[in-house]
């Protein structure tokens, strides 16, 4: 589920390593094999959100097939009460055979009533049991689901866990080289990833009322900081500020570039609107806000804050997706 991008990750991007940047690097040099760095952690970090996300929805498959397990665990047992309530009728009744019934009738009617009585409830009897049969393969397979649906779920929490490590271990020297740059170089670094800084607009207008509130909540997070893995309310990666923007107009998305990018509708270029969620990168790792007039709100990059910035300052346009309006 989460492919091995943090591999890498060990590249001359971080600090301590043999091909470290040469001390007489260009400030482009610096700022393009930084942002590069970033955009790699920022890979790694969105393939986590990603596999939160599929843990999630494993954990839902897992109370949904633990649920559908215990309903066909109750069917069984109700069945099972109504086969013991049967056979008690018929055999603790009048006990009656079809030798008996043909030797105690009164006339031929009667004794075929009473085959047919006797034949009506082997039949129901047969019924039952298939009716068992059936539900008690159905629980066992739902049984099967559940188990296998916690497996999973197991599987991307370890997952997740060693990934996490891993990473933030490459955050640490990640953000330990960016504080030996230089003014210069961090501003080039900006540039390189993220493009200039833009002053928020005011008074844009979306199409809908969940996209004006989505857009209204993106743009006061201009200035927050960039953290990995953060989706607010003070600190955000990409996803998590779309994703907290479009919660508070009430829609629910995933803290995962990947999985908003196949959210909504397709949208093309030429048809932009204020809310669209533009993605960046193939496969897709970086995700803004279009706000209008070729501009975009997003959490750039470490070192950088939620910001406006043009929509072609990160390159790599992939796509867009209308969420709402």
């Amino acid at each position: 589920m989460l492919i091995s991008a943090t591999a890498a990750l060990t590249l001359t991007l971080m600090p301590g390593t043999a091909s470290a940047v040469p001390g007489d690097a260009t400030v482009d040099q610096v700022a393009a094999q930084m942002a590069e760095a970033g955009h790699e952690l920022e890979v790694v970090t969105e393939q986590l959100n990603d596999a939160r996300v599929a843990l999630a929805r494993h954990q839902s498959d897992v109370q949904a097939a633990s649920a559908a397990a215990g309903a066909a665990q109750d069917r069984v047992r109700a069945l099972d009460g109504r086969i013991r309530l049967l056979a008690r009728s018929v055999y603790t009744g009048s006990g009656m055979s079809q030798l008996d019934v043909l030797l105690s009738s009164d006339s031929a009617d009667h004794a075929v009533s009473q085959l047919g009585t006797l034949e009506a409830i082997a039949g129901h009897t047969n019924e039952l049991l298939t009716e068992v049969s059936v539900a008690s393969e159905q629980a066992e397979q739902f049984r099967e689901a559940a188990d296998e649906a916690a497996a999973d779920a197991q599987r991307v929490v370890d997952e997740i866990s060693a990934k996490q490590a891993e990473l933030e271990a490459k955050i640490a020297d990640y953000q330990r080289r960016y504080e030996t740059l230089t003014a210069p170089q961090r501003a080039q670094l900006a540039l390189a990833h993220g493009g200039d800084s833009l002053p928020a607009p005011s008074g844009v207008v979306a199409p809908s009322s969940a996209a004006q509130a989505a857009v209204d909540t993106a743009l006061a997070q201009v200035g927050d900081p960039y953290v990995w893995g953060a989706g607010g309310p003070n600190a955000f990666d990409c996803s998590g500020l779309t994703s907290y923007a479009y919660a508070a107009a009430g829609v629910m998305l995933p803290h995962s570039s990947r999985a908003q990018s196949q959210m909504g509708t397709a949208v093309p270029r030429s048809q932009l609107q204020p809310g669209d969620l533009v993605f960046f990168y193939s496969p897709v790792s970086h995700v803004g806000m279009y706000i209008g007039n070729g501009q975009m709100v997003h959490a750039s990059t470490s070192g950088q804050p939620v910001k406006v910035a043009s929509l072609d300052a990160m390159g790599n346009y992939n796509g867009a997706r209308r969420i709402a309006g």
